[in-house]
This record gives C-alpha cells, sequence and structure tokens, in this order.
C-alpha cells in the first residue's frame, strides 16, 4: 500500500491541474511560452500519474475501474465489481 502522502500528492497535484487547465490552454494557443513557464510545475497534466483509488499502487492500474489488478482481482472474485466475474472451464 502506498504511503498516505504520496496519494495526497496526486490528488494535489490533479485538483491544481484542473484549476490552470483553462489558462494552460489559452497560454499555448497564444503562444506565450514565457508565461506558461511561470505556472507551477505540478499544474502541468504531464505530471499527473494513476493510482488505485483504495490502495495507491502506482503500477498495474486499470483505467475502466479506476483501481489495480491485484484490487480488481480480490473484488471480482468476490463479485463486488457488476458484469465482471472470474473466468473458469
Amino acid at each position: 500500500m502506498a504511503k498516505e502522502s504520496m496519494k495526497a500528492r496526486e490528488v494535489k497535484r490533479a485538483k491544481l491541474c484542473a484549476k490552470y487547465a483553462e489558462k494552460r490552454k489559452q497560454l499555448k494557443k497564444e503562444g506565450n511560452y514565457a508565461a506558461l513557464d511561470k505556472l507551477p510545475k505540478n499544474s502541468s497534466p504531464v505530471r499527473l500519474h494513476n493510482r488505485c483509488s483504495l490502495t495507491g499502487r502506482p503500477r498495474g492500474y486499470m483505467r475502466v475501474f479506476g483501481i489495480s489488478r491485484i484490487q480488481f482481482r480480490e473484488m471480482a472474485s468476490k463479485g463486488l465489481i457488476p458484469g465482471v466475474h472470474k473466468a473458469s472451464w
């Protein structure tokens, strides 16, 4: 499980990214890269990293569900994800 500080950092980055999205878009359209450089670095969408919403795991992230592969497997086995069940033959 990821440290709480890592999860909080990602949430903070996502908020900054959303806050400056319109301004960033406008500056890029104008070609004003000097002003773009003055914005906070964490407001760039490139710095965002997908993490599991339950554990904070950065790897094995499944976009459709927003969780890691490990949590997905556990939840699917328990029947907690609607429409998904473990295959067996």
